[in-house]
């Protein structure tokens, strides 16, 4: 049994009905992407007199025009559509992660009341392009998985406690090497957990397409009135983040939004490309996918910890073999950003963070 959850849009005045924006935005979305609103309604399987029509509807709760057409140029989004579709973005990037969780949990649900054999893997891992690319593959191939998207902190302490069998965290190659890895060691055991290699990718600053203001790297980000944008705490991100700082000598209350979290790297690029932040931290898949500049920082390693005694576990065996495959290896390689070579090595402990 597989879940699925979407969010959708309900708009309208307090007097009258409202409007199920869901068609809306996928319309407005693609005319930007295409300039073309036949094209747009073809695509979203609407008659261009449908899409006018929905359209017209918008623009008459709103009162004021969401589309502009041009003699010869095609069709663009005003200022009001494309805060929209920055808007949709925002909200999917931001709920992507819950709703997948969500999913997942009623999927194990399901399952308990229909009594099937509880041999499915739990996996808690902080939010990534490869674990999303993982979880595909896995439902490409039927193999079940309980999923839940956490902080890698809490990930690590979910192993430790028993309440998983596979956990997600991140950690930096070079000098922050050790004081991150610490984090995760005070949970994990030699004798009892080894590491999976997932992926190697490359975290930087986000920032407006073209760099309008013209950041050349970490340094910038004291600079007065700059807008920051931040991860949550217990995030492998939000560590690297203050490590960083601490580096750079520059106070972390002195950002203008340190306090300001979005819960993943999409959800961060999504805030910076909306104009709502100058600069937050993330990795360059999710710079790629939102159009933004991106100024390269450090690379990290991505890792599973699993029980060593649970790697012959009927439930956990078909996702390490998903994770070993040459198709899931290339799909890793295939994300802007990220380094596949190591996929699916097993590593002690010891042999990943001989400096720890």
């Amino acid at each position: 049994m597989r879940v699925s959850l979407q969010p959708r849009w309900h708009m309208g005045r307090a007097d009258g009905k409202p409007l199920d924006a869901t068609a809306l935005l996928e319309l407005l979305s693609t005319v930007q992407g295409t300039g073309s609103i036949a094209q747009a309604g073809r695509e979203a399987g609407l008659s261009y007199r449908h899409a006018w029509g929905l359209l017209r509807q918008a623009e008459a709760l709103f009162g004021e025009p969401l589309l502009v057409r041009g003699r010869g140029r095609g069709s663009a989004l005003t200022a009001l559509g494309e805060k929209l579709v920055w808007a949709d973005a925002r909200i999917a990037a931001r709920l992507q992660p819950l709703m997948e969780s969500l999913a997942s949990e009623l999927e194990d649900e399901l399952g308990r009341v229909q009594r099937r054999p509880p041999a499915v893997a739990r996996l808690h891992a902080s939010h990534g392009f490869a674990v999303a690319a993982l979880r595909e593959q896995l439902a490409a191939r039927q193999v079940p998985v309980d999923l839940r998207y956490r902080s890698s902190l809490e990930a690590v302490s979910a192993l430790a406690h028993g309440e998983c069998d596979l956990a997600g965290f991140h950690v930096p190659l070079g000098e922050f090497e050790a004081a991150a890895a610490q984090r995760y060691l005070a949970w994990l055991r030699p004798e009892q957990h080894q590491l999976v290699h997932l992926a190697v990718r490359t975290q930087g600053l986000f920032l407006a397409p073209g760099n309008p203001l013209g950041l050349q790297g970490l340094q910038d980000l004291a600079r007065p009135g700059l807008r920051f944008v931040n991860r949550p705490e217990g995030s492998g991100t939000r560590v690297l983040i203050e490590l960083l700082l601490q580096r750079q000598g520059i106070a972390p209350r002195s950002l203008l939004g340190y306090d300001n979290t979005e819960f993943t790297h999409a959800a961060v690029a999504a805030y910076v490309a909306s104009g709502m932040a100058d600069v937050g931290i993330g990795v360059q898949t999710a710079a790629h996918r939102f159009g933004l500049h991106f100024i390269p920082l450090l690379r990290e390693r991505y890792f599973f910890a699993v029980p060593v005694d649970a790697m012959q576990r009927p439930g956990l065996r078909p996702v390490l073999a998903v994770l070993r495959s040459p198709a899931f290896r290339a799909r890793v390689a295939a994300l802007k950003g990220y380094e596949a070579a190591q996929t699916g090595r097993v590593l002690a402990l010891g042999e990943a963070f001989e400096k720890a």
